[in-house]
């Protein structure tokens, strides 16, 4: 008999088939009831029809007693009281995460002498000699060679500087990857595809636990600080995700209901998102579009909930200090011109050749980790890849600085105020425009050489975050994707900008851009191409757009993204339709069933077992099998469930009954029920028939057996069975034919079966 894909629980199916007890003996349920083993995959009907049934329950009482109406009341709004504490802990971890990654950051280069404890830009506010030329210096703030020598410039303090910039990394990542190793395994990665994988049904075990969220968050703080090209907003999902599971733990109603608590993992991942964003919004749609299984319309409303509770509660802390949720907040004051429409495409088609090569070599890569000796030593690993990033990125201000203001400077307009080398265009002494809205203007020194560092920075982006993505640390990857399409976009921008500058009497600018204006926006371009990388990396669309959106506040700019989306995606798919996240799971081996179109013409009685030349279906007869015959077919075997038929010569199916229920009952009957041994019969009929007085006593478990699993015919088409699978979130499916049982169908055997129809190694689906 094959794998019954994930029947591992102890819970009853006396719910499915309205029956009472567990068994005729055993007056209260065992302690076990409602579990799952590790590695295996819920079953989702049977938690619908628990909750169905606990609802019928609560309703039924509340007709009883004002105390009852009172605990029916709390029950209901249970579920808005949990959403209401993950917004808050989520949001307050986020801005606890954003203020101490800015520290620590700035911690490498120096420290503020007035306080310890705050950053680079916090230091020099409270200073009252910075000047507005030079707003980055001011006496508080020194930098490690100045502390120690006394001394600003020179070699010796750069290179002092340089050294002391690469020592805090190496401290940093190596506290970071000895905590994960040492205290939560689970705590590396970005998290997304193992909570993809755990929303369709899948149980890890402690991949959301306390600890994992405790060092998650710990660790995610020296990952970033680091300066490894990696970033927090997919990690920030998974300590969303713990921190629903922390309060699901706290309400019967979600720690005993598998089912119910992926409704508030979908709610949390909203929250994560909202938070990691400063979007709201965008964070609900990336649920829905991106991690979630099952999304019923209450999820929406409650991860709405969720996601603005847990903005508001950042918004509160006001980490970046500027009254937004993000630090690359920006405002453009120029709108986009149909003729822009050309660059925004091709930097969709940039963004997703760079998705396709990144998920390839990333891929190939982690494959490597996996089956060589590399994974054996992941410290080391970290601690390389740490000190190459630290000594290529010093010497380049644009590498040297956080990601997150690196995307922020690249997203932003030139203004009057701006001192960025991005900004040094040449001025034209009678200009007297408004401050926001300068014309175009010839690039001057410091832009030519910003395009320089520029264009270093993207190679060196692109090449080592295909090494960081997947390493034994916290690492998020919409950040690095992000920097990617923002250097791209921005390098595309100025380029179309002194186009525009110096050419406009050619026709393409001709209509819309006459001398002297503000026609072009170096910042949207970057904004474009963060969103078409990200996109391709992620194969996301909606949700991407939206998030974008919310970051800029700009409502006009939806086209541009959303041509630079949709063309990244067309671009990528065209090489694979899988994103990051999608791939990341088949290399785990992980049991996830997408939602990709199933289109070859086979039949359940191709892809059953057993199959031939393999052994008979492992099965258990109504009433004459023996407890020594069932202890002895679950020691023998491994199998989940087995199904119960009439005799062996007739084969007629009765029902489907669980490895773990049958353990539990025969074990539980030996301590409470005189008179069972070992030769004693076991029963799945209603009426145990007469057995002579010198006979043992026979052992009843008709209320254990599934009265109605669910069967297919053996000539059900496979696209028909994988839609049910899919749909109704199925662990198995008994194949017969007319009446007669022919084999089993398990989750395990659709995955390798659609791997095997694509041409990819059925064996890589490991788990049940």
């Amino acid at each position: 008999m094959a794998e019954a894909e994930g029947i591992s629980s102890a819970t009853p199916t006396e719910e499915i088939n309205g029956a009472g007890n567990l068994m005729d003996f055993l007056d209260e349920p065992f302690p076990d009831v409602g579990t799952y083993e590790d590695f295996h995959t819920i079953d989702w009907l049977r938690e619908k029809s628990r909750d169905t049934d606990r609802h019928r329950k609560i309703t039924c009482k509340s007709k009883e007693s004002i105390w009852e109406f009172i605990k029916s009341l709390l029950d209901a709004w249970s579920g808005w009281l949990v959403m209401l504490l993950i917004g808050l802990l989520s949001g307050t971890l986020a801005g606890v995460i954003d203020l101490a990654v800015d520290w620590m950051t700035d911690l490498k280069e120096g420290v503020c002498l007035s306080a310890l404890w705050y950053s680079h830009e916090q230091c020099c506010w409270t200073s009252n000699e910075t000047t507005f030329a030079d707003r980055d210096k001011c006496p508080q703030w020194q930098k490690w060679a100045e502390l120690m020598t006394g001394y600003t410039e020179g070699a010796g303090v750069y290179v002092l500087n340089y050294f002391l910039y690469v020592l805090w990394a190496l401290f940093f990542s190596f506290l970071a990857v000895s905590l994960v190793r040492v205290f939560a395994p689970y705590a590396c990665g970005s998290g997304i595809p193992e909570i993809k994988t755990i929303l369709s049904g899948f149980i890890i075990r402690g991949y959301l636990g306390k600890w994992t969220l405790l060092i998650k968050t710990v660790t995610l703080v020296l990952a970033v600080s680091s300066g490894l090209s990696l970033g927090k907003e997919g990690p920030l999902v998974h300590v969303a995700c713990c921190c629903g599971n922390l309060f699901c733990s706290l309400f019967s109603k979600y720690s005993k209901n598998e089912g119910k608590r992926r409704e508030v993992l979908s709610a949390a991942a909203a929250a994560g998102v909202s938070v990691a964003f400063g979007a709201p919004i965008g964070g609900v749609l990336f649920s829905l579009e991106e991690v979630s299984y099952y999304f019923p319309l209450k999820t929406l409303w409650r991860s709405f909930f969720a996601a603005l509770v847990a903005a508001f509660t950042l918004r509160s802390i006001n980490p970046f200090g500027n009254n937004r949720l993000v630090l690359f907040y920006v405002e453009y004051h120029t709108p986009w011109y149909m003729a822009e429409l050309v660059p925004f495409i091709l930097l969709g088609v940039f963004g997703g050749l760079w998705g396709t090569l990144f998920i390839r070599c990333n891929i190939a890569w982690c494959r490597r980790r996996k089956t060589t000796r590399l994974g054996k030593y992941p410290v080391l690993e970290v601690i390389v890849v740490t000190g190459i990033t630290a000594v290529l990125a010093f010497p380049n201000p644009y590498t040297r600085r956080s990601t997150s203001e690196l995307i922020s400077e690249l997203f932003n307009d030139c203004g009057a105020l701006e001192s960025s080398q991005l900004c040094d265009y040449i001025n034209n002494p009678n200009m007297t425009r408004p401050v926001d809205d300068i014309p175009d203007r010839p690039a001057g020194p410091g832009v030519y050489s910003a395009l320089w560092q520029l264009a270093l920075a993207l190679v060196f982006k692109i090449v080592i975050t295909i090494f960081t993505f997947g390493m034994k640390i916290p690492s998020g990857l919409f950040i690095p994707s992000m920097a990617v399409g923002a250097i791209a976009g921005r390098i595309v921008g100025i380029a179309v900008e002194q186009m525009a500058y110096h050419h406009h009497d050619w026709i393409i600018f001709k209509n819309w851009c006459r001398p002297g204006a503000d026609c072009v926006t170096p910042g949207l371009y970057a904004m474009v191409g963060a969103a078409a990388c990200l996109g391709g990396v992620t194969r996301m669309t909606v949700s991407l757009v939206v998030i974008m959106f919310e970051l800029t506040g700009g409502l006009e700019y939806i086209v541009p993204l959303m041509a630079a989306a949709v063309t990244s995606k067309w671009v990528a798919d065209a090489f694979g339709k899988e994103g990051i996240y999608e791939a990341h799971i088949q290399l785990n081996g992980y049991p996830y069933l997408d939602q990709d179109e199933f289109t070859h013409r086979t039949l359940a009685t191709d892809v059953m077992r057993p199959r031939r030349n393999e052994p008979p279906l492992a099965l258990l007869t109504q009433d004459s099998t023996t407890v020594e015959d069932v202890e002895t077919l679950i020691k023998d075997t491994d199998y989940n469930g087995f199904p119960v038929v009439v005799s062996r010569e007739s084969e007629r199916l009765i029902g489907f009954v669980q490895r773990r229920d049958l353990i539990l009952a025969i074990k539980s009957a030996r301590q409470k029920q005189d008179g069972v041994v070992s030769n004693s019969v076991v029963h799945f009929t209603e009426d145990a028939p007469q057995i002579p007085a010198s006979n043992p006593q026979p052992l009843k478990l008709r209320r254990i057996l599934n009265l109605s699993p669910f069967t297919v015919t053996d000539h059900t088409p496979m696209e028909t069975v994988v839609d049910i699978f899919r749909k109704l979130g199925l662990r198995q499916c008994l194949v017969t034919r007319s009446g007669r049982l022919l084999g089993i169908i398990t989750k395990k055997d659709v995955l390798r079966h659609m791997a095997h129809m694509m041409n990819q190694d059925p064996e890589s689906i490991m788990f049940n």
